[in-house]
């Protein structure tokens, strides 16, 4: 009877000790561990830009006035003394659009200093008001007879630039300088100058600065599923020779192609000077 009262007992508290053991919570093992990338921003890029070009010289903006003599054959008129006067605005203003392509290297993802090197091929709209002039009142030009400024005020249809570039970036974010080779083509054919082209090569420097962000590779602007995009705002300063063989040439027949210096003016060879503000966006591809 003891015995069978003590194996009763046993086999309750086994029991009781096992349901007991159910209602203890269960171990899990611990969560696996993800880091979050960290934002570099190394790797090859391009991108496209938009912005506004103007003059960026020291040159007085004074007007330039050409003094005909009477009976001069370029304007009809009385037999009277007569002037050409030209604007002096350097016409060295507009929009500029265009692309880039170029290559970050960050020494130390996260924060850190990045170097890199970018080349961009830009339009843009200058010249347009070069050869507005004026004409003493009651002269107008004589057939086939076409103005130019002497003063040789620049155009250009097109310019680009391959330039180095040196910041530091705080994650996400990059403040940097850049310079290097600038050139430019352009600007002649328009206003019918003879001996000129838009094939008018010229070189030069430039020098410049920006900021760029860096958004997430699941922007609205990922529209090539690249790994980040970035947005941009960068001001350039950009200098080119000139070439000066129409310097002084102020009328030309566009008939028989002959040419008239204006009095006083000599060839000279000022630079092309201006800045550019733009904005742009870049698609980085690549690591994270």
């Amino acid at each position: 009877m003891i015995r069978q009262l003590f194996l009763t007992s046993t086999a309750t508290a086994l029991l009781m000790g096992a349901a007991a053991a159910a209602d203890l919570p269960r171990r899990e093992p611990p969560p696996i561990f993800t880091p979050v990338p960290v934002f570099t921003w190394t790797g090859f890029y391009a991108g496209f830009n938009a912005g506004y070009a103007f003059d960026a010289s020291s040159r007085s903006n004074a007007a330039t006035i050409v003094n005909l003599p009477a009976g001069s054959p370029l304007v009809v008129g009385p037999l009277a003394p007569s002037q050409v006067v030209f604007g002096g605005r350097q016409s060295l203003d507009g929009f500029s659009g265009g692309g880039q392509i170029g290559y970050n290297y960050q020494f130390t993802p996260g924060s850190g200093f990045v170097i890199g090197f970018e080349a961009d091929a830009q339009y843009v709209d200058f010249g347009r008001n070069r050869n507005r002039f004026l004409l003493t009142p009651d002269f107008a030009p004589a057939a086939n007879i076409a103005f130019a400024n002497p003063v040789g005020l620049a155009g250009l249809d097109f310019f680009g630039t391959v330039r180095g570039r040196l910041g530091y970036a705080w994650d996400r974010t990059l403040f940097y300088g850049t310079g290097g080779f600038a050139y430019g083509s352009g600007g002649g054919r328009e206003f019918g100058l003879p001996n000129n082209s838009t094939d008018d090569f010229r070189t030069g420097w430039t020098a410049g600065g920006g900021l760029e962000y860096a958004l997430s590779s699941d922007s609205w602007l990922n529209f090539f599923r690249s790994s980040a995009v970035t947005v941009k705002v960068e001001g350039l300063y950009v200098n080119l020779e000139r070439n000066n063989r129409n310097n002084g040439l102020f009328a030309f027949n566009a008939a028989t192609g002959a040419t008239f210096l204006a009095p006083g003016f000599i060839a000279r060879n000022n630079p092309i000077e201006f800045a550019v503000v733009r904005a742009g966006v870049n698609y980085k591809f690549g690591t994270y």
